[in-house]
């Protein structure tokens, strides 16, 4: 398969890439193999330290370039693609300081003797990871895992190529051994290939429910440790006390941010019925300012989706949802005037538990909204989804928003904030929303051998 860059915002093909071989592809996991057993796993926590800390200053310096790159790539607003750089950045650092306390050996108590538990790094890594986010994404596999001792191979997704190649370069350039740190142009047979390999050790995975199963079954296969984060359909839940302003603000915030394209996006939005016309109202004033145009130009408030695939893809979902009964309150069209995959903002209601749209994730600018007569309803409505990745939680009264927040079965819900991404919090969800976690102390535990050393 070819690794094709092309800009979503007028269509033209920018660079094209030939996929690696299969001779290259074993000359590259020989030398990751190498690599690990002969150099990366021996070297001190202060050592790679240094080198992430690089990489990360090294970001900093470079992103204006790195923004451009994915803004070109994958259509990005270019203030959205300055901000995943800096938190990019931001996750190289807080491994860099941090992981050394986070695998610090832990004394046991026991009646006799000593037992310690040490952290020792697996090997070699495989990382699958999409184009939304193309540097926050590999960057919170890698930096983990390369301050635990690991090496990593890492496949980006096809439409990204040069935002991979750049974040390779960068990890070369701050010092880190050319083969700890490898990219992939591999085919779907080759990513298979590799989970079959024993010298890959794991496999973590960013992408679709389809690639999940498929991924896990693999690894399962295998006798392998995957994580996988399969994506969500967060629910947004305003109760009767909210902050409306408050939460008006994050729920334009929280579905329009990426285009969208975010499997942390809100995507449900469950009001009350008693404030349900108000913020309604407000909230398709909120989306009826968005101005698409070249993603580049910082006056553009809406920007492509990162493909015209993508594009259709939502189309047709909105198109199916209308046919099974689901009424559209604005938009559900693509976006005219302009030659990309400009979908426009868009508000549909009235979808019953008998519409494909009420158990399916919408990958771009579409709102779900559905009116409860109560808390208790939100809750089972939130719940009532085969995902469980996050979720926010809107009320005045924090206690009750906690209250509610640990009802709703995912893995992460905000209380009076859209869902965020931070290096201290940990990312992952449950049910069809995947396993395992990323960020945090939790993201650095992954894939590492919590080994028992007991001396009588």
């Amino acid at each position: 398969m070819a690794y094709i860059s092309t800009n979503p915002f007028d269509g033209k093909i920018l660079k094209r890439f030939d996929a690696i071989t299969s001779a290259e592809l074993e000359q590259k996991l020989q030398a990751a193999q190498a690599c690990f057993t002969t150099q990366w796993r021996g070297t001190t926590f202060d050592q790679r330290r240094q080198i992430l800390a690089r990489a990360a200053e090294l970001m900093r310096e470079r992103a204006p370039q790195l923004a451009e790159l994915a803004t070109l790539e994958m259509g990005k607003l270019i203030a959205q693609s300055q901000g995943e750089v800096a938190l990019s950045a931001a996750i190289l650092d807080y491994y860099a300081e941090n992981a050394e306390a986070f695998l610090a050996p832990e004394t046991l108590a026991t009646p006799k003797g000593q037992a310690v538990v040490e952290s020792h790094p697996l090997g070699v890594l495989l990382g699958v990871e999409p184009w939304n986010y193309p540097y926050y994404q590999i960057a919170r596999f890698a930096a983990p895992n390369l301050m635990a001792g690991n090496v990593v191979m890492v496949k980006q997704a096809s439409n990204v190529p040069q935002c991979a190649l750049a974040f390779e370069q960068l990890m070369k350039d701050a010092g880190l051994p050319e083969a700890a740190y490898t990219n992939l142009f591999a085919s779907n047979d080759q990513v298979a290939q590799l989970i079959d390999d024993p010298r890959i050790r794991a496999v973590a995975l960013t992408g679709s429910e389809a690639a999940g199963a498929i991924v896990a079954a693999r690894a399962a296969k295998n006798l392998k440790k995957s994580t996988l984060e399969l994506g969500g359909s967060d629910a947004f839940i305003v109760l009767e006390d909210a902050d409306m302003a408050l939460a008006l603000k994050h729920a334009v915030a929280g579905r329009m941010g990426n285009a969208g394209q975010a499997c942390t996006a809100s995507k449900r939005f469950i009001v009350v019925e008693a404030v349900a016309d108000a913020f309604l109202d407000k909230f398709q004033t909120g989306l009826s300012a968005f101005i698409p145009g070249d993603p580049l130009d910082k006056t553009t408030t809406l920007a492509p989706l990162s493909s015209a695939a993508a594009l259709e893809t939502l189309l047709k979902q909105v198109d199916e949802a209308v046919a099974h009964g689901a009424r559209v309150l604005m938009g559900g069209k693509r976006a005219p005037g302009l030659p990309g995959a400009f979908m426009q903002p868009t508000v549909m209601t009235d979808i019953d538990a008998a519409n494909p749209a009420y158990r399916q994730e919408f990958f771009g600018p579409v709102a779900l909204f559905f009116r409860v007569k109560d808390e208790a309803a939100a809750v089972a409505l939130a719940n009532d989804s085969p995902f469980g990745l996050g979720g926010s939680v809107f009320t005045k009264d924090v206690a009750r928003g906690q209250r509610v927040a640990r009802a709703i079965d995912t893995g992460m819900v905000f209380v009076n904030s859209a869902a965020m991404s931070t290096p201290e919090l940990p990312f992952g969800g449950v049910k069809n929303s995947g396993y395992g976690r990323e960020l945090s102390r939790a993201g650095i535990l992954e894939f590492v051998n919590r080994k028992l050393i007991r001396t009588a």
